[in-house]
């Protein structure tokens, strides 16, 4: 194999050591292979790399072990060319022997150039990327926590639910409140209505006719502590993003990116943590949808294409995507609403869903990449590109129920 890298390293991370292996190029023109065991403490990654920087080493590479590489990085990065490897790639790399230990073969790959390193941001974008990670992780876990409350209304016989839209707005904190304070009748409870709930009053009485006993308080009592809580955390969250979002921001990067249907701000912060601006890391739009795991998989056998899910890749901004895309789905107005009704019909609302989170992955990367604001292309963008056949379409649908038809463009009739 052609040589790449006369000077470099690969490293095996485990949770308490790091087994690293240097190849170096000798002057006399032979090659020399160096094994050595750190701790993962700071002062022996410290060690690690002055080892490193003795022989020498730019290149270095270590597979992407769970959440263990990232201290021996945060060591390393910024002196040397760190290449984070996904474990799958080197994997399927053919030749390699029984008896090589990680390390060295993670070296031998990297010097000849047969590794990919993958996408690692810098630290400012890595620091956004955990806070917004962690508020994902609260505000899913508020969602469970709510679950749980209805969970308990429904043995106690309690169908609040069916009748008030949110369980944790004003007047259904307050009935709560009540029922874990003892209170038992339907009609003081329902008396705690608010606003557009008054009217729901002779509703709210029969659905709050229940049997509830005292283990259904003690757990509301608890499930309502931990929401408030978790509540609170988020706060916090976001006022640590906001402080931390300004350099991201440039050029109202946030309000642009909010101009796509289904992305609100949540979500805009969402693509810029784990994208970031510089769109130049990834080659196309397409190379980026495949980095986050929107784009069709691939399974090919005897020259033929098969179905195939696609990959795992970025679970964070696939999700909240998603979710994105299943609020587009809601609307009726834009060509991405167009979009989802279209391939709903035709290939399911779970294929659709994707297809539009796609989509508005592959428009964020142009608005970041050219500075550019949203532009619509309409509700009707399909319907103009094939307007011929869907007059045709719907001209023999009718002439099948037995009716003749005659077009006529509406400014000539007037």
């Amino acid at each position: 194999m052609r040589i790449i890298y006369e000077r470099c390293a690969g490293l095996d991370v485990h949770k308490k050591t790091v087994v690293a292996c240097r190849i170096i190029r000798t002057e006399a023109g032979e090659w020399r292979t160096e094994t050595r065991t750190f701790s993962t403490m700071t002062d022996d990654l410290l060690a690690l790399a002055d080892w490193l920087r003795v022989g020498g080493v730019i290149q270095v590479a270590m597979e992407s072990t769970g959440v263990f590489w990232r201290p021996v990085y945060n060591i390393l990065e910024g002196e040397f060319e760190v290449n984070l490897v996904n474990a799958k790639h080197i994997k399927f790399v053919p030749g390699r022997k029984t008896d090589v230990k990680d390390a060295q073969w993670i070296a031998e790959l990297l010097q000849c150039g047969l590794l990919k390193a993958s996408f690692i941001p810098e630290a400012p974008q890595r620091e956004l990327r955990e806070l917004v990670r962690y508020r994902t992780h609260l505000i899913d876990e508020r969602t469970r926590e709510i679950n749980r409350v209805q969970k308990v209304l429904e043995d106690a016989n309690i169908k609040l639910a069916s009748v008030a839209t949110d369980l944790m707005g004003v007047s259904g904190r307050e009935m709560l409140a009540a029922l874990i304070a003892g209170q038992d009748d339907p009609a003081t409870l329902a008396q705690f209505a608010k606003a557009r709930m008054r009217p729901k009053i002779a509703e709210l009485e029969r659905a709050l006719t229940g049997r509830v006993k005292d283990s259904h308080r003690l757990l509301l009592k608890l499930h309502l502590e931990h929401i408030d809580d978790l509540n609170a955390k988020i706060v916090v969250l976001e006022e640590e993003i906001a402080k931390v979002l300004p350099p991201f921001d440039q050029d109202d990067l946030l309000a642009r990116l909010q101009t796509i249907p289904g992305v609100g701000e949540k979500v805009a912060q969402a693509i810029v943590a784990e994208v970031g601006t510089d769109m130049s890391r990834f080659q196309t739009a397409h190379h980026l949808a495949a980095w986050a795991g929107l784009a069709p998989g691939k399974r090919e056998s005897a020259g033929r294409n098969y179905s195939a899910k696609t990959s795992k890749a970025n679970r964070y901004l696939k999700a909240i995507l998603v979710q994105a895309a299943t609020a587009v789905g809601r609307s009726k107005d834009n060509y991405l609403a167009a979009q989802y009704h279209r391939l709903a019909a035709r290939r399911g609302k779970q294929r659709a869903k994707v297809a539009v989170a796609h989509s508005i992955l592959v428009i964020a990367y142009h608005l970041i990449r050219r500075g550019t604001s949203y532009v619509d292309l309409g509700a009707d963008y399909f319907d103009q590109r094939k307007t011929p056949a869907i007059q045709q379409q719907l001209v023999k649908r009718l002439e099948r129920l037995g009716l003749k038809v005659t077009l006529e463009p509406i400014s000539t009739a007037a």
